[in-house]
């Protein structure tokens, strides 16, 4: 059986018994290349504006919190991949020396020693990437690269195939950019938007202020932005002046 047959086996076996319009799908392919190659977890993600990762799907638990890694120090493989359009293999003496910050909590809150980060073609170019994940850093060196490329586009071409497929605006786009990972991420420009409304500052430094506080506190970005949302979290005690409101 070739790659596409095993992909296409995996993915109809991943949708059985699930019922959803779309906005699972990011998951399923995610889960899905896990399975068909020798990966402990995959995550997909986009490029949003000038700001960070959106996360699409992730094949678990914590392939999800390695994705909020990477965005809460606001580096890593995924970005990386992306600006060079290249895949990138790479093991732990590698995340350390390019991301020490991110290597530190990668190795202390997740089981994996090893990334593999391919730029997505086709429906994604420029902006998607996966993330394969591995628990042996043996592994990446052992990991075919022209297998991990074509699961990457057989990822793309399914969700070209769902938009094609399906009816969407141009303004919210195909169902599967509202994925659950995806609509939580948005809690994150919504934080960002209220901080720098009532702090009157950037967008930028609005995001930065966010990812300082995530990182004292040892959180995601996601985390922290959801207290903002909430009203649980002010923005002036974020910025270090608590009577302020």
């Amino acid at each position: 059986m070739s790659l596409a047959e095993r992909f296409a086996v995996a993915l109809a076996a991943e949708a059985a018994g699930e019922q959803d319009d779309g906005h699972l799908l990011p998951d399923r392919l995610a889960r899905t290349a896990a399975r068909v190659l020798p990966v402990d977890g995959a995550g997909l993600s986009v490029q949003f504006g000038t700001h960070g990762r959106c996360p699409l799907g992730a094949s678990s638990a914590d392939a999800g919190r390695a994705e909020r890694l990477q965005f809460s120090v606001g580096t890593g493989p995924c970005l990386l991949a992306l600006t060079t359009g290249h895949p990138q293999f790479l093991v732990p003496e590698d995340i350390e020396r390019r991301w020490p910050v991110f290597a530190d909590r990668l190795l202390a809150q997740t089981p994996y020693r090893g990334i593999v980060s391919l730029p997505v073609r086709h429906a994604l170019a420029g902006t998607g990437t996966i993330d394969l994940f591995l628990v042996d850093p043996a592994a990446v060196a052992r990991l075919d690269v022209f297998d991990a490329v074509a699961v990457g586009d057989l990822v793309s071409a399914a969700l070209t195939d769902a938009a094609v497929w399906s009816t969407w605006s141009e303004a919210e786009g195909p169902d599967w950019l509202h994925s659950p990972p995806a609509v939580r991420r948005a809690a994150v420009w919504q934080a960002a938007a209220l901080t720098s409304g009532t702090l009157d500052v950037g967008a930028t430094d609005a995001l930065a202020l966010l990812r300082a506080h995530a990182s004292a506190g040892d959180r995601s970005v996601d985390a922290v932005a959801a207290e903002l949302v909430s009203g649980r979290l002010l923005p002036a005690e974020m910025a270090g002046h608590p009577g302020d409101s």
